[in-house]
């Protein structure tokens, strides 16, 4: 049987190894998953630089939202080591000036101890679909929050605010691509990911139907599916 390449998985914001549960669960018959945290730093730079320290030397890679804007990072300072990657409702371009602003109310009540309500009333509703699941991916979503705490919050957005633009790297990413996003993502469009995959010489769009920003959770058949499929694509 050949030896296939271990898979790498970032989170989300705020989000733990749970985002990916059903993925994990999936693929670690057939090959090692390392799920890889994305806290204990200000800046996206150093959180890829953290990653590859401890990732395998060559590697699948696959990050979600925050996590895809690592992954890009990560390809930018290492591109040898990748050899495969899929980014999931995410976005390749810096934070404008009033997107940076608005996290500043969210920080402020993070460390005043109202983490949990800016999760649940002002950040996740918006990232989901509708349908039957949405309480309760609404409800792991903020649990995972807790679990990582205000200061996680605080760092992560200001890695958010000051995070580079990567449409250069897109463009010179060679090895097989996924840009995977949920129809009802109002955080990343669909229309964004449309564009980042025209700027991926090899890269594979694939749209999951009800789903919004977190497809791992909302539809995670299909989210796998799409994976799959990009895992099997030729190198």
């Amino acid at each position: 049987m050949p030896v296939t390449e271990p898979l790498v998985l970032l989170p989300g914001m705020m989000c733990d190894a749970r985002l990916w549960w059903p993925q994990m669960v999936a693929f670690c018959a057939d090959r090692a998953v390392h799920m890889a945290p994305i806290t204990g730093a200000e800046h996206i730079e150093r959180l890829a630089a953290q990653t590859l320290e401890t990732a395998p030397d060559r590697f699948a890679l696959a990050g979600l939202s925050m996590g895809g804007i690592v992954a890009m990072e990560i390809y930018r300072r290492a591109p040898e080591r990748v050899s495969r990657i899929a980014l999931l409702d995410t976005n390749p371009l810096a934070e404008t000036p009033p997107v940076a602003a608005a996290r500043e109310p969210h920080i402020v009540a993070a460390k005043s101890g109202r983490l949990e309500q800016v999760m649940r009333d002002e950040v996740a509703p918006g990232y989901l679909a509708p349908g039957p699941v949405r309480q309760d991916v609404l409800d792991l979503v903020v649990e995972m929050a807790r679990n990582l705490g205000p200061e996680v919050f605080v760092a992560q957005s200001r890695a958010l605010q000051r995070r580079s633009d990567q449409q250069a790297v897109l463009r010179r990413i060679s090895v097989p691509a996924l840009v995977l996003c949920g129809e009802y993502d109002a955080l990343c469009p669909v229309r964004r990911h449309e564009f980042m995959a025209d700027l991926i010489p090899r890269a594979r769009l694939e749209i999951i139907a009800g789903a919004g920003h977190l497809p791992t959770l909302e539809q995670p058949k299909a989210t796998t599916a799409a994976l799959r499929r990009w895992l099997a694509d030729a190198a």
